[in-house]
């Protein structure tokens, strides 16, 4: 098993434009006895009230979204490339319906009760901080609304404290 080591967000040096856009990301948390993930194509890193944040979105329609609400913190897991397929799968399969996790053999392990992804390459512990709904009279460019949003199902932002980022030794 490869091992983690904590580096402080001023070390990270990876692009968020690469590593969301393009490689993707796995928003894991848990809620009671269970864990779920979503792979997620849209978020980003920055600062924001002072504090290294991430920040995610999530529909309501997903099934991750119910226990991202009911957790005070997550994680955000980033796989190299051989695990695009997994990733993909991850994405578009609903924990609801069957355990999503095991039928990709990806293994969780924890950070002081917040899962993650052993594969990952690295990891992002974050701790909530806000969440609010989009809603359509604030899209400026509204063709975005139209465009990404035909059925009403707004994403929830979450903006969340980046408490600890993990990379592979």
């Amino acid at each position: 098993m490869n091992k983690f080591i904590e580096i402080s967000p001023e070390k990270f040096d990876q692009s968020p434009f690469r590593i969301i856009g393009h490689d993707w990301m796995l928003v894991t948390a848990k809620k009671a006895d269970k864990v779920n993930t979503m792979t997620a194509s849209w978020g980003g890193l920055g600062v924001m009230w002072a504090k290294n944040v991430s920040f995610i979105v999530i529909r309501p329609q997903r099934f991750t979204k119910e226990f991202i609400d009911s957790s005070e913190q997550f994680s955000l897991s980033f796989l190299d490339g051989s695990f695009k397929k997994q990733l993909g799968y991850l994405g578009t399969v609903s924990g609801r319906d069957e355990d999503k996790i095991g039928k990709t053999e990806l293994t969780v392990s924890y950070d002081n009760g917040v899962p993650y992804f052993d594969e990952a390459k690295t990891v992002i512990i974050c701790k909530k901080l806000y969440a609010q709904e989009y809603k359509p009279e604030c899209f400026i460019d509204t063709e975005l609304d139209s465009k990404f949003y035909p059925d009403s199902d707004h994403h929830t932002l979450y903006i969340s404290e980046v408490q600890k980022i993990l990379v592979r030794e």
